[in-house]
């Protein structure tokens, strides 16, 4: 795919990961409409990129066709990138009893319940484009986690969402082949995100050094450069991408 002349949508586009891909696809000659809860952020990136910006609560049908209908009104849609997403930590039990179901419940539906109704809303634009030289009519990304596969203490919803992710990644490229959509799924490892810079400073030094190689945090622009491949190569379809430096995490 030629980004040049195409529009994306970018879910939790105000800062962090999806924040780089939309700068990123912005400066590749793309149109990005900014998905977010984050009102003020968000208007800044999209005026400063020269995109849109639709508040939105990706686990709502309402707003997901909102931000859809914006971006199918200002060209033709080809991709979507899925960073919305929270991130508590709660023990199954802890000093305060169970896990609360609410929290759980959330959590699940912003990360996986929240990605798949984008990726539905988006795909069904998409279908209706007329084909690319590639055969192609879009292009749709999510991000998972490591977590998804080694969950640390305290991870038991984030995790479960993230695998959720995972799971449904080849299911969505099997449905949406015969249209010519391609579905990939990233997993970052440790990345310098909003989430992550409210932590301790020694907390995150820690979690840097135990990246094998680079001994660093990621960086929005390194995942950015991996949709921009991904966007690019047609053969990725239906697979799951770590980008982690070779970290595993311990337990805690």
């Amino acid at each position: 795919m030629d980004i040049q002349g195409k529009v994306f949508i970018v879910t939790g586009g105000a800062s962090g990961l999806g924040e780089g891909t939309a700068r990123m696809l912005a400066a590749a000659g793309g149109t990005v409409v900014i998905a977010d809860m984050q009102a003020e952020k968000g208007e800044t990136v999209a005026r400063e990129i020269g995109g849109a910006f639709v508040r939105c609560d990706v686990s709502s049908e309402a707003d997901g066709q909102a931000v859809v209908d914006r971006a199918v009104a200002l060209g033709k849609l080809m991709g979507l990138v899925n960073c919305a997403g929270i991130a508590p930590a709660e023990k199954t039990v802890g000093k305060n009893g169970a896990h609360a179901l609410a929290t759980f419940s959330k959590t699940v539906t912003v990360n996986l319940v929240g990605s798949f109704n984008m990726i539905r809303l988006a795909a069904e634009a998409m279908s209706k484009n007329a084909p690319e030289a590639t055969g192609e009519r879009g292009v749709l990304i999510s991000t998972a986690s490591v977590a998804a596969y080694d969950g640390q203490i305290g991870q038991a919803a984030y995790s479960a969402s993230k695998g959720g992710v995972v799971g449904m990644t080849l299911p969505i490229a099997r449905d949406l082949a015969r249209s010519g959509i391609r579905n990939m799924t990233i997993a970052p490892g440790i990345f310098g995100t909003p989430m992550l810079f409210g932590m301790p400073q020694e907390v995150q030094d820690a979690l840097a050094a135990g990246v094998p190689f680079p001994s660093r945090l990621g960086k929005p622009e390194d995942y950015a450069r991996l949709v921009r491949h991904i966007f690019e190569n047609d053969m990725l379809n239906g697979e799951v991408i770590r980008l982690d430096g070779a970290i595993r995490l311990a337990p805690k």
